[in-house]
C-alpha cells in the first residue's frame, strides 16, 4: 500500500511515500516492515502563465520570416504588424494569425507573462558564467546583462514534473553551434522560461528547450530545433530550416516517491520460541528521484532507527538500495 501526504511551506514541497509489506511476522523471513521516504525539497517557482499565447509556437511583433523547410508545430502569429514570409517552403501545423484579434490578444498576454517572469525574485545570480556544463534544479536564475550557452545545460527536476525553471536575462541570449538544453528527472519543456531583455540568437544546430519571451527579436539559425516557443514582443522572428514544437505538459502532477522493502532472517526458521535471529533489511528506491529514508519500522520490533546498523536519514538514488541489519529474540 502506498499513501501520499503533500505539504507546502515557504514555496517548498515535501512529498512522503510509505510502503508497507503486509502480513504478520512469522519465524522465517517475512516480518512486516514499513519504510517511509521523503523527496528532497527543491526551490519551486510558480508557473509563468502564457494566457492566449499558449497555442503559439512562434509569435512575432513586426514580422515572421523563414528560409528553407522549417516545420512549426503549433500556431504562428504576428502583431501588430502582419508580414509572414517563407511559408511555403516552411510548414505550419497550426493556424497562421497575421495582425488579427487572436494575435493581438496573444501579444498582450505575452507582455503580461514577460513582466511576470522578469519580476520574480532570483534564487541565483549567474552573471558572467556560461550556462554550458551546468546542472541546475528548479529556480529563478538571473543574468544582469547577456547570457551565453556553449555546450550542454542540464535542468534537473529532481523527480517533480511541475518544477519550473526561469532565466532572467538583462540583454541578449546567444547559444553557440551545436549547444543544447537537456531535461532530466521529470523536467518538462513547458515549465522552462527564458525572459530576454533584448534579443535571442540560437546558433546552428542548437537543440533548445523552453519558452523564449524576448522583448525585441529572436533568430534561429540553420537547423536549430526548439521544444518550446519563440515569442517576440516588438521585433521579428527569423527562421532558417528549423523545427519549433509548441511544448505541452504531460498530465499526472507530482509522482509519489516509491520504495520496496525486503527483510530476510538467519536462520530462516526455528522449531520453537527461543534464541535470536539476525535480520537483513533492504530498501530499494523504485522512483525516478532521490529519496530520503525518514522512518523504518518493523511490525514486531518497532522503530529500527538506531537498532543494529539501521539508521534513518540516508538518501537513496533511483534504482539504488539501502541495506542494514539487526538482531531480535524469538519469543
Amino acid at each position: 500500500m502506498i499513501t501520499e501526504v503533500g505539504s507546502r511551506c515557504g514555496g517548498r514541497r515535501r512529498r512522503f511515500a510509505t510502503m508497507l509489506l503486509a502480513g504478520a511476522f512469522v519465524v522465517s523471513s517475512a516480518g512486516g516492515i514499513a519504510a517511509a521516504a521523503v523527496a528532497g525539497p527543491v526551490s519551486q517557482p510558480a508557473q509563468v502563465g502564457l494566457g492566449t499565447a499558449t497555442p503559439f509556437a512562434v509569435l512575432g511583433g513586426s514580422t515572421v520570416t523563414n528560409t528553407g523547410p522549417s516545420v512549426i508545430n503549433g500556431d504562428l502569429g504576428v502583431s501588430p504588424q502582419k508580414a509572414v514570409t517563407g511559408f511555403p517552403p516552411g510548414t505550419v501545423n497550426g493556424t497562421i494569425h497575421a495582425a488579427d484579434a487572436v494575435a493581438g490578444q496573444a501579444q498582450a498576454d505575452l507582455t503580461i507573462a514577460y513582466n511576470d517572469a522578469a519580476g520574480r525574485a532570483p534564487d541565483v545570480n549567474l552573471t558572467g558564467q556560461d550556462l554550458g556544463g551546468l546542472t541546475e534544479p528548479a529556480g529563478v536564475y538571473k543574468f544582469d546583462s547577456s547570457a551565453g550557452l556553449t555546450g550542454a545545460l542540464t535542468l534537473n527536476a529532481q523527480g517533480n514534473p511541475d518544477s519550473v525553471f526561469i532565466f532572467q536575462i538583462g540583454s541578449t541570449l546567444t547559444t553557440a553551434s551545436a549547444s543544447s538544453v537537456l531535461l532530466t528527472n521529470g523536467a518538462q519543456a513547458c515549465h522552462v522560461f527564458w525572459q530576454v531583455g533584448s534579443s535571442a540568437t540560437l546558433g546552428t544546430a542548437t537543440t533548445f528547450i523552453g519558452n523564449i519571451l524576448a522583448l525585441t527579436s529572436i533568430t534561429a539559425t540553420t537547423a536549430a530545433t526548439v521544444d518550446g516557443r519563440l515569442l517576440a514582443q516588438n521585433g521579428a522572428v527569423t527562421l532558417d530550416s528549423n523545427t519549433v514544437t509548441r511544448s505541452t505538459c504531460a498530465p499526472g502532477g507530482n509522482p509519489t516517491p516509491s520504495v520496496t522493502v525486503a527483510k530476510t532472517a538467519s536462520p530462516s526458521s526455528r522449531p520453537a520460541p527461543g534464541g535470536t535471529f539476525a535480520f537483513t533489511v533492504t530498501v530499494t528506491n523504485t522512483s525516478p528521484e532521490d529519496v530520503t529514508l525518514s522512518t523504518l519500522t518493523d511490525s514486531v520490533y518497532g522503530d529500527l532507527n538506531g537498532r543494529g546498523s539501521c539508521t534513518t536519514g540516508a538518501t537513496i538514488a533511483p534504482s539504488a538500495s539501502y541495506t542494514c541489519s539487526f538482531t531480535g529474540k524469538f519469543t
